[in-house]
């Protein structure tokens, strides 16, 4: 998941004065030591480790930076201060449509093509909400409840002391996410207020705590995620997606792409095509999203315990192998 709110600019400033204080090594001199953030959500973390594992045998290392997503990698990557970035989720993106060329752009960033996930994301509640568990001994609080426009009349179902007279949405975990719950419950005129948790770790347990619980709720989560083999979920739908209504709408369908600085593109041209050659199917990555967040291993492990097990996947996206 999930593109995001700009850094303040001091935040900024801390971030890349972090970056700027990395020691040289033999690999940087040798122009094999690449920059790159490691994404918020644990999705983006997999498909860059991907990458990074893969270069490794062709003698590159990847110093990583940790960096909240959103324009403030989009402006380290048009500074130089990162090579590459990884999984950018177009419906959250500020700043495609400013510098990547696909959106209209100046590019001084480049697309390096679709990461192969397709990302979907929505309101939903548990189905015992709508149908009730009989063999929990849970009643239906929302029987009737399908659309937005059905909401307002369950607010009293999804109240908390927190929320006082209104709904409670479990909002996208991050502000910086840029989701607009926010705006959106404005404009469709929603009794509810969005809570946002702080983290993804944090998201999920209040979910599945509640669950537990056999609680009503109304939570944001998005596809592919383990969330989903995890609790029986139904989507609320939304008004259908458009761009001039959003984010008084759905959310669009996103195709997630990889990006990079222009110089990288030219200066690793292999790197840059093993990149643009990748096509991480959302079945492939939830395997080990759900390993890393489900089961509690190290991603790292995870990830090379995949690339060992699938070779003919990811061996297809190497420039000049099949």
């Amino acid at each position: 998941m999930k593109l995001l709110k700009q850094l303040t600019g001091a935040s900024l400033a801390i971030a890349i004065s972090a970056m700027a204080s990395f020691t040289p090594t033999t690999a940087q001199a040798a122009g094999k030591l690449l920059k790159a953030p490691d994404p918020d959500w644990t999705g983006g973390v997999v498909t860059c480790r991907l990458i990074e594992f893969i270069i490794a045998d062709w003698g590159y290392k990847v110093k990583r930076v940790t960096i909240p997503s959103g324009p403030a990698v989009a402006e380290a990557l048009r500074a130089g201060d990162f090579q590459y970035a990884c999984e950018s989720w177009p419906t959250y993106s500020t700043t495609k449509e400013k510098f990547i060329k696909k959106w209209g752009g100046d590019g001084s960033i480049a697309y390096l093509g679709e990461v192969g996930v397709v990302g979907e994301s929505g309101y939903y509640v548990p189905r015992y909400v709508i149908e009730g568990d009989e063999a929990r001994g849970i009643k239906a609080s929302a029987p009737d409840l399908k659309t937005w426009e059905d909401l307002n009349k369950y607010k009293e179902v999804f109240k908390s002391l927190e929320t006082g007279d209104k709904g409670r949405l479990i909002a996208c975990p991050v502000a910086a996410w840029e989701c607009k719950d926010a705006e959106r419950i404005a404009a469709l005129k929603l009794d509810y207020h969005p809570v946002e948790l702080g983290s993804e770790a944090a998201h999920w347990a209040e979910m599945q705590a509640s669950y537990k619980r056999g609680e009503p709720f109304l939570a944001y989560t998005w596809e592919p995620h383990w969330i989903h083999a995890a609790l029986d979920l139904v989507e609320i739908k939304l008004p259908d997606y458009s761009a001039e209504a959003w984010p008084a709408s759905d959310w669009a369908q996103d195709i997630t792409f990889n990006y990079a600085n222009p110089d990288f593109v030219k200066e690793h041209p292999r790197v840059a095509q093993l990149i643009k050659n990748m096509n991480l199917t959302n079945s492939e990555q939830a395997k080990m999203i759900y390993q890393v967040d489900v089961k509690k291993r190290k991603l790292d492990e995870v990830v090379r315990e995949w690339m060992s097990q699938n070779e003919a996947i990811w061996k297809a996206w190497v420039p000049g192998e099949s």
